[in-house]
């Protein structure tokens, strides 16, 4: 999977300044990354789709805003999570259910029965993790899959420090928990 690292030098201040090519250069960068953590926070892949072109659209507006360029990843990861929670709300306020759809298609691999393993692992996994609270959920994708320190991720999700590692804290002690009882 790949890994949103901030410390790259991105062309923002040539984006800023309207090049396109240094958009392309920024959507091909977060394009994934930001799929795969929307996706696990909405669980629809159009929604999904969805959401990172508003996210893109958003940046496009309002980077003449970002005052630290290298905290570009970070900034659109906020965005992004912005735009699940807007969702969610109105879901919530709609009383409609999120689809769960199926799997990704596998990837290639050699061993077709170690392909089927991990597949059902992975599902077991996300099921639990779909269980947890949407702010104790995002919490363990942005720092364990995404990679962001707990700071960015008070940024990105607009939480205290305190709050985010609070949510850490407890995220990881229900997961464990979960884990546990589908072990008996």
């Amino acid at each position: 999977m790949l890994v949103v690292a901030e410390r790259e030098q991105l062309p923002v201040p040539q984006a800023r300044a309207g090049e396109p090519a240094a958009w392309d250069v920024l959507f091909k960068r977060y394009q994934m990354p930001l799929y795969v953590y929307v996706f696990e926070l909405v669980r629809d892949e159009q929604a999904a789709l969805d959401i990172v072109q508003e996210t893109f659209i958003a940046a496009l507006r309002h980077l003449a805003g970002l005052r630290e360029d290298e905290k570009f990843g970070s900034w659109l990861f906020g965005i992004a999570h912005q735009k699940c929670i807007q969702r969610w709300r109105k879901q919530h306020r709609e009383a409609t259910a999120l689809e769960e759809l199926a799997a990704a298609p596998p990837e290639y691999e050699d061993d077709p029965g170690e392909l089927l393993i991990r597949h059902e692992q992975e599902a077991q996994f996300m099921a639990l993790l779909n269980q947890l609270p949407l702010p104790q959920r995002s919490v363990l994708l942005l720092h364990f899959v995404e990679d962001f320190s707990l700071e960015e991720i008070a940024g990105i999700t607009g939480a205290a420090l305190g709050t985010v590692k609070s949510r850490l804290h407890y995220s990881k002690k229900a997961l464990r928990k979960l884990i546990e009882e589908e072990a008996t």
